[in-house]
Formats: structure tokens, sequence, C-alpha cells
């Protein structure tokens, strides 16, 4: 189809329209969902990049604000992600040097993240939703398809875990320490 093919139906020209705005415009904040769900730019970079375009193909269904079934497709692809097996790793006999890391407030954050990944995958859904991104609990459960029950469940083990967890649990009993 050429561009004046296009044009002369007038209703894909506008959709297509659309579409770009709506990308052009919320597209760093899907990424940062995308990101805080995987933890990894270029994973997070693909799971949007994928997310937007099955919305692409279904942009003429989507009717009112399009953010909350793109954010619901993103975190569906992320869902299905998980549940195959990937194989792309393999093991090696030699590690790599590990990364410089600055003191201090990065160590409680890669702790944070390290937590996060030991959260099963619904319940870190619900956490970067709820806590990340600022969704309410009623648009949580729109998004993950679930009732706002469960996300107030899912929340609460999930924090629970993360209350226990370790490595968090090290960086309070340290900090509350050297209040001492």
């Amino acid at each position: 189809m050429t561009i004046t093919d296009a044009i002369g139906t007038g209703e894909r020209v506008a959709s297509d329209v659309d579409f770009d705005d709506f990308v052009a415009a919320r597209s760093r904040a899907l990424l940062r969902t995308a990101y805080l769900l995987t933890h990894d730019h270029a994973l997070a970079e693909d799971l949007l990049q994928t997310a937007l375009s099955k919305a692409w193909f279904a942009w003429k269904r989507i009717d009112g604000n399009p953010e909350p079934y793109v954010r619901r497709i993103l975190v569906n692809t992320y869902a299905t992600w998980w549940r195959r097996r990937w194989n792309g790793e393999l093991p090696t006999d030699e590690l790599p040097e590990p990364a410089a890391t600055s003191a201090g407030d990065a160590e409680g954050r890669s702790d944070l993240w390290d937590a996060m990944a030991r959260l099963p995958r619904r319940q870190r859904a619900v956490v970067v939703l709820r806590y990340f991104e600022d969704l309410t609990e009623a648009e949580t459960a729109e998004t993950l398809g679930c009732s706002v029950g469960t996300v107030k469940s899912q929340a609460s083990k999930a924090l629970a875990k993360l209350r226990i967890d370790p490595a968090l649990a090290d960086d309070h009993t340290s900090a509350e320490e050297g209040r001492a």
C-alpha cells in the first residue's frame, strides 16, 4: 500500500498518527515499567517493542485511553516470556570480571533488585505497578486482569517476603547498629 492509497482511505492515516503520537508521548513511561519488570535494559526495550507491535495491530479496537490496554499487553507479554524456557545463556568455566560499582546507595539498590528478582512473577508485577508506577489497586487489578483482592493479597505477600529477605534485612540491621 502506498502513501497515496493510505491518504485515500483517511482512517488508516489518522489511526497511524494517533498511534505515533501515543508512542512518542508514553513510550518512556512504558519503557520504565518494562525495565522495572525485567531489570535489564535490552530485555526492557525488546519487551516494549513487542508490546507496542501487538498494540499496533489492535489499535483500531482500542476505545478511550489506550495506556491501560498497552500496559496490560506489556505485563502479559512479560509473563509469557518467563513461562517459556530460555536457553540463551550457556555455562562457562571462566567468570567475567565483576562490574565496577560505586559504594553506598548503588549497593542498596542492587540488594533491592536482587530481592525483587526472588519474588514470584505475579508478586513482582504487582509491586512494580503499585509502588513504582504508582497505579491504584483498581488500575493494577485491571492491568493484570485480576480482582482488587488479589492485588491486595499479592502486594501483602510480596512486601512480607521483602521484609524478611536476607539481603535487605542485613542492610536494615547494619543501619540500625550504626545509629546505636
